[in-house]
């Protein structure tokens, strides 16, 4: 296909730079805001040691960047993420991230029409076409979720509308988005029924998609019957969730969930690679309780807690590319260390993660990835910043058994107030009503309620043992 020209980038916005080094603690990488986001001109680069690890995709030979660029949670002018904030995307550091990443060998980029409230295609499209069209690979996905979108024309619209947003032809890597989620029946609702898999497998005939395959959450009938059908479709890819937790304890955080280790050995018995989502299990591989953070410093004390989840997610083989949702440039900074190029874990280094998962086990946090597919909540409750506050409490050991505990003062304290600072109390876990809407689009499938209530329950006993 023709491409069209691209306006030649100024190198210098290459140089701008975040000021925090690599050794920036997990917590400030992956859990909160950055102290510092002042821009540095000139600044040293720190971010990596040497060229980017690429893997190559079978069927249309792309040297694709291990690293892959999320776009679900773009920074935004009042320096938070668009995937929590309605606020305007901020444009100007998008693309800023965006030249920084493909100076550094990052050319894989993952966008939805779902994602940053549906304004992630928009704002990649702007800082993309900036680029020559060969630097960079752009995958989307065909998120009709809701059932207004599952007809062939409404379906077909989106599919187009995304071309328009990306301004581009063509699409590198096309995804059906979610497949699993609502079982067989939305699947067949959603690409069988109206022709649309058919339709999207005329559209990579014609050259429009390049790679074709689906992310997967949820139902295992539904991923078992798409790889059954590989020889008459050709998945060119599979998006699954993969991190040293779930690789063989999923079902224990999650009965509904399948343990990562059965996926990928699938996908690598059918000859298709990996592209992997959630190495971070939605950030809780970054935020991990102390004692679990001593014990990955001791072993590698220059590399974060993040790293360590990242190494493991990119080091087999059949994996394409592991993407990471990136909003501050010292995330991008760090995951370009890490994979720059990446150092494949040893047998040792396997069966310490296994470990480091099974002490993670015992921890008894809420299997909640911040996805946000609960919201918007009808009563209005902030259902995620609940939950994740509730997590955040139980790694730094602030979840007080009974008044006779030795920091029981200092926790009920922590616990409290964080949760007034983190939740407004018009958005708090006591004003469920149990209406159970949130349950059915949750892909970790949590008793979000009941969890509501209990942590409720909780707060409530906090505040009369005064």
């Amino acid at each position: 296909m023709k491409n069209k020209n691209k306006k030649e980038i100024d190198r210098r916005t290459f140089l701008k730079i975040f000021g925090a080094g690599t050794a920036t603690t997990a917590a400030a990488l992956y859990g909160c805001r950055p102290r510092n986001n002042s821009v540095v001109n000139g600044g040293s680069d720190n971010a990596q040691t040497g060229e980017m690890t690429y893997r190559i995709t079978p069927t249309t030979g792309d040297k694709v960047s291990l690293l892959g660029y999320g776009c679900m949670r773009l920074p935004t002018t009042s320096n938070s993420s668009a995937r929590d904030s309605q606020d305007e995307i901020d444009q100007d550091m998008v693309n800023r991230q965006v030249d920084y990443a493909i100076a550094h060998g990052v050319n894989y980029f993952d966008t939805s029409p779902a994602y940053c409230k549906g304004r992630s295609e928009h704002a990649m499209g702007i800082a993309l076409s900036r680029h020559p069209r060969d630097k960079y690979f752009i995958a989307t996905k065909l998120s009709n979720f809701s059932p207004d979108t599952w007809s062939r024309e409404a379906s077909i619209a989106m599919y187009r509308n995304s071309l328009k947003e990306l301004q581009v032809d063509y699409l590198d890597y096309m995804l059906l988005h979610g497949i699993g989620m609502g079982g067989m029946e939305a699947m067949k609702g959603r690409y069988l029924d109206n022709g649309i898999l058919d339709f999207l497998i005329e559209e990579r005939k014609a050259g429009r998609i390049r790679n074709l395959g689906f992310s997967y959450h949820g139902d295992i009938e539904v991923f078992d019957y798409l790889l059954a059908r590989h020889d008459e479709i050709k998945w060119d890819f599979v998006q699954i969730q993969l991190n040293y937790v779930d690789w063989k304890h999923a079902k224990e955080m999650n009965t509904r969930n399948t343990d990562a280790e059965y996926l990928y050995g699938e996908l690598v018995k059918h000859g298709i690679p990996a592209v992997i989502m959630e190495p971070l299990l939605g950030g809780r591989l970054a935020n991990v309780p102390n004692y679990i953070v001593s014990r990955l410093k001791q072993r590698r004390p220059s590399d974060s807690v993040a790293s360590w989840a990242f190494r493991f997610a990119g080091s087999p083989e059949g994996v394409l590319t592991v993407l990471s949702g990136m909003t501050y440039m010292e995330h991008l900074q760090e995951n370009l260390h890490t994979y720059s190029p990446l150092a494949p874990l040893t047998d040792n280094d396997k069966d310490f993660l296994e470990e480091t998962a099974q002490l993670l086990l015992k921890y008894p946090t809420i299997p909640c990835n911040d996805c946000k597919y609960c919201m918007p909540c009808p009563y209005g409750i902030d259902i995620p910043s609940i939950l994740i506050h509730y997590n955040k409490c139980v790694n730094e050991g602030n979840i007080p058994a009974n008044t006779q505990d030795e920091n029981y003062r200092k926790a009920r304290r922590v616990f409290l107030v964080g949760y007034d600072r983190s939740v407004p109390r018009l958005r708090q876990a006591n004003h469920c009503i149990g209406c159970n809407q949130c349950v059915h689009h949750c892909p970790q499938n949590i008793n979000i309620p009941g969890e509501l209530h209990r942590i409720d329950r909780f707060v409530e006993q906090l505040k009369m043992e005064n």
